[in-house]
Formats: C-alpha cells, sequence, structure tokens
C-alpha cells in the first residue's frame, strides 16, 4: 500500500509539471537531450521528465519596436538626428531561437546600419522630402537580412529627422521667406483682379450711358419727327377742306388779309403782299382800317 502511494506521489510530482498549455499566438521551442525536438503551437502538450525542456517561448504577435535616435550624415556633409521605428513579427520559432543571438538587439544594429547607408546616398533636402523611398529601401532590405531569423518586417518608418540648429535656423527663414513672396504674390493678384473689376465697371457704366444717350436723343428726335408730321397734316387737311368747300376767289382773298392782319401784329418791320391781289388801292384802304381798329 505504500507502495502505491509513493508510486501516486511521483507520479503527481513528474507529470503534473510536465503537463503544459500553449496558449494562443505563442509557441514553445522544445530540446530534447540538448538538441531541437520540437516547435509546440497552442493547445495541450506533454513533455518527458528529464528528457524534453522548453529552450524558448516566443511570442508570435507583431511587435513594435521604436529604436533611439541616429546619427547619420547626408551626403553633403550635415549630420543629423534620425529615429526609427520597426513593425516585425515571429514567423519561424526555431530560426529566432537558433538563428542570431539577441535577435531585437541584432535588429536595433542592423536598422542603424542601413538607415546611415541610404541617407549617405542623398542630401539634406532629398532627406527631408523622401520619408517614403527611405522606409520603403530600409523595409526591403530589413526584411531580407533578418529572414534568416525566422523575423518577418512588416513596416519601418522614419519617425523623426532632426537638422542641426543653424540648419533648422535656416529652413525657418527660407520658409518665412516663401510665406512672405506667396502674401506678397497673393496680394498682387487680389489688387489686380480689383483694378480689372473696377475698369469693367467704368467702361459698362460709361457703355451704358452713352446708350441712354443715344436713347434719349432717338426719343426727342421721334418726338420732333412726330409734331413736324401732325402739323404737316393738319396743314394738308386745312388745304384739302377748302378745296372740298370749293373756295371761291373772295374767299382766299380773306385768308390772305387775315395773315397780313397777324403779321402786321408782330414785332416785323416789313410786309410782303402777295402778288395775286390785284387791287392795291383796296389792300391799302382795308389796311388802314385794321390800324384804325387797332389803335
Amino acid at each position: 500500500m505504500e507502495f502505491f502511494i509513493i508510486l501516486l506521489v511521483l507520479a503527481v510530482v513528474l507529470i503534473i509539471p510536465n503537463i503544459k498549455v500553449v496558449p494562443q499566438a505563442k509557441s514553445y521551442v522544445i530540446e530534447r537531450i540538448g538538441s531541437y525536438y520540437s516547435t509546440w503551437a497552442n493547445g495541450l502538450h506533454v513533455k518527458i521528465p528529464f528528457v524534453d525542456r522548453i529552450a524558448n517561448q516566443v511570442n508570435l504577435k507583431e511587435i513594435v519596436m521604436d529604436f533611439a535616435p541616429q546619427p547619420v550624415i547626408t551626403k553633403d556633409n550635415v549630420t543629423m538626428q534620425i529615429d526609427t521605428v520597426v513593425y516585425f513579427q515571429i514567423t519561424d520559432a526555431k530560426l529566432y531561437t537558433y538563428g542570431v543571438e539577441n535577435p531585437i538587439n541584432a535588429i536595433e544594429n542592423l536598422t542603424a546600419t542601413t538607415l546611415r547607408n541610404i541617407i549617405g546616398e542623398l542630401e539634406l533636402d532629398q532627406t527631408l522630402t523622401s520619408r517614403d523611398i527611405i522606409n520603403s529601401k530600409m523595409r526591403s532590405i530589413l526584411d531580407e537580412a533578418t529572414d534568416p531569423w525566422g523575423i518577418k518586417v512588416n513596416r519601418v518608418e522614419v519617425k523623426n529627422i532632426i537638422p542641426p540648429r543653424d540648419i533648422q535656423e535656416t529652413m525657418e527663414k527660407q520658409m518665412r521667406a516663401e510665406r512672405e513672396r506667396r502674401e506678397k504674390i497673393l496680394q498682387a493678384e487680389g489688387e489686380k483682379k480689383s483694378s480689372i473689376l473696377i475698369a469693367e465697371g467704368e467702361k459698362e457704366s460709361a457703355i451704358l450711358r452713352a446708350e441712354a444717350k443715344k436713347e434719349a436723343q432717338i426719343k426727342e428726335a421721334e418726338g420732333e419727327a412726330e409734331a413736324l408730321l401732325k402739323i404737316k397734316t393738319a396743314e394738308a387737311e386745312g388745304i384739302k377742306l377748302l378745296k372740298e368747300a370749293k373756295a371761291d376767289q373772295a374767299v382766299l382773298t380773306l385768308k390772305s388779309f387775315e395773315t397780313l392782319a397777324e403779321v402786321a401784329n408782330g414785332q416785323a418791320t416789313k410786309i410782303i403782299v402777295p402778288s395775286e391781289l390785284q387791287n392795291v388801292a383796296s389792300i391799302g384802304s382795308t389796311l388802314s382800317e385794321m390800324f384804325k381798329d387797332k389803335k
């Protein structure tokens, strides 16, 4: 009985600690007698006591490493500080465990040397405006270099580019001058547009005034023509009525006298006597009577 109790205790002591549950997004590297044996994925596993051991527990999630700023020198000999962020994922737990000593430190050093090589081929202005190119080149180089380590580099981002203080001051002056230049251009364009609008307004105003004056002159001329036409029409109607009434010579002579009377009432100093009047003496007496009546 005691023997069975001892066996049970040994079983509990030896077997239970060797039952392992691998969680999701984890991978265990197992060695048997000092050599690589297998890689455990998530689930329930049992290892042999004193024979198998867990060499490494690997995280399969994507890892983000923010590396400290690195001093780099551009093609035109400008020293600046650049820090990078690397997004990578472990794809092979065995290669990650046995491929390189301290993989994170290896990635950091590889990132620094790669960054120096890329920046060394670019001038300052290109460095400041070519982040996408730098990111793409670094990702490609790092992914290829870390493949034997079981690491997949998904993305590399240049976080900050810090040029020297004197370069920053020069860039700020250039930016300030560029803003002032753009402001002056916009102001000049605004004044130009304003002048054009004023000139167009004055032009349209002058055209409208000329058209109004023209219309007024046309209306005035039409009014005068219409008045003259009515006068001529009235005169023609009067003559027509005389003809229709078959006025004799005496009536016509009387009309001539009336005309002479109207002329005498005016300021004229001369009176023209129509040649159709035959009896000059009768005209004289008639005029005398008219002056008497007037007095």
